[in-house]
């Protein structure tokens, strides 16, 4: 950050100047939302997604926080894929759970007629 207030009439008329030109040379750029549209386009054309291209999430936007983008882009998760099912209704098979997130309906069920999770392991 620049200490506006310890800097001289010279300093602060080139630090106008700086700052104009690349206010300038900013407002001259297409919006970034027409950019990234296009580039999006682009990229199907010709086969490709941008994950592909530029690996993983697309990038940040200008001026928003780290912090923010990163949750945006979903950074913050460990990258693994799928979790195999921990748990299998033995009534219907087809009905599993990881264990992760809110209880399955037929789960939840069997818990609160007294049965353990532990009956419903995949072993």
């Amino acid at each position: 950050m620049i200490d506006i207030e310890s800097l001289s009439a010279r300093e602060l008329d080139a630090l106008i100047n700086q700052a104009k030109k690349r206010k300038n040379a900013l407002s001259k750029r297409k919006p970034i939302a027409a950019v990234r549209k296009r580039l999006t386009q682009l990229a199907r054309a010709e086969g490709y997604t941008i994950a592909e291209l530029f690996g993983g999430a697309a990038p940040a936007r200008p001026g928003r926080p780290a912090k923010a983008a990163k949750k945006a882009a979903g950074a913050g998760r460990k990258a693994g894929g799928k979790v195999p099912p921990k748990y299998r209704n033995p009534d219907n098979p087809a009905e599993t759970w990881t264990g992760r997130g809110k209880q399955p309906r037929w789960l939840a069920a069997y818990t609160r007629s007294g049965r353990s999770l532990d009956e419903f392991l995949i072993k």
